[in-house]
């Protein structure tokens, strides 16, 4: 049975006078980065097609509904090609003209939606990119295993799949959390369960932004990201039922636990910061 989500783990300290960064989620792992006068969108994933439409039928990025709540962008970065990271990614990036930057596998399906050649940057990882007055860089990662001890999807997307694609043919592919630096503190995102240890040690950020569904297959996953990267806050995500519309009551994905998640959390020497949709929060 799905939960209902309860914004008493809300974090509720006061806002700074002049927020220099500001994190607004999307639901699903999508966030809205602003710093420095720069926007940078994560993983954005706001059209949520249905269950039984994601399972019959290709799936149509509404553009309407991403205009409305991502007006502009600068750079796009999509940690993976599972659909519910990367399918609103293209039409962002055709619209604002803004660089699409991921692995081989996300660059193809932007390839496959029109995003020309100039507005891709492909990484596999492990070097810094500019981006406007911020640095990003991917950080080589694994997915993780969600339901049934399983990866969802595996594989790569070697050429342009159709477009608009099937949910079959995205699979994941590479997969990468990113870091962010900005002049006003850094962001660590981790969109997938798992992570590789010596990817992150020596790295820290202020802000974490921690997968949450299928945590429980990677024995101390919370504690040991928030003792590699040592951030003030995390921000879990990917805890929603990611197949209602936006609008609708955020509900958790079976087995996720979030409460639990809280908790780990605040064992672990950081203060939890759970949002709503398109709730916002700032440094």
């Amino acid at each position: 049975m799905l939960q209902r989500f309860d914004d008493a783990w809300s974090y509720r300290g006061a806002p700074p006078a002049d927020p220099r960064l500001t994190l607004t989620w999307h639901g699903t792992a999508g966030f809205t980065l602003e710093a420095a006068g720069h926007t940078l969108v994560i993983d954005p994933f706001l059209s949520r097609p249905g269950l039984l439409a994601t399972g019959l039928a290709p799936l149509v990025s509404d553009q309407a509904l991403v205009e409305r709540y991502v007006p502009r962008a600068d750079d796009v970065l999509v940690g993976h090609a599972h659909h519910d990271h990367v399918l609103d990614a293209p039409g962002l990036c055709l619209r604002t003209g803004a660089r699409l930057i991921g692995s081989p596998d996300v660059c193809n399906v932007g390839r496959a939606a029109g995003v020309p050649e100039a507005q891709l940057v492909s990484t596999t990882g492990r070097e810094d990119l500019a981006s406007g007055p911020l640095t990003v860089r991917g950080l080589p990662s694994r997915h993780g295993k969600v339901y049934f001890g399983r990866v969802t999807l595996p594989g790569t997307i070697p050429t342009p799949p159709s477009w608009p694609p099937r949910v079959r043919e995205l699979r994941h592919g590479l997969v990468l959390n990113w870091h962010v630096q900005t002049p006003a503190g850094s962001v660590v995102h981790i969109d997938s369960a798992d992570f590789i240890d010596d990817e992150l040690r020596g790295r820290r950020c202020d802000v974490l932004c921690l997968c949450a569904i299928g945590r429980a297959a990677r024995p101390g996953y919370v504690a040991d990201a928030i003792a590699l990267l040592q951030p003030r806050f995390v921000i879990p995500c990917h805890w929603d039922w990611f197949f209602s519309p936006l609008d609708a009551p955020a509900r958790m994905l079976p087995g996720v636990a979030l409460p639990g998640m809280v908790r780990e959390i605040e064992a672990a020497g950081a203060t939890p910061v759970v949002l709503p949709f398109l709730g916002k929060f700032s440094l």
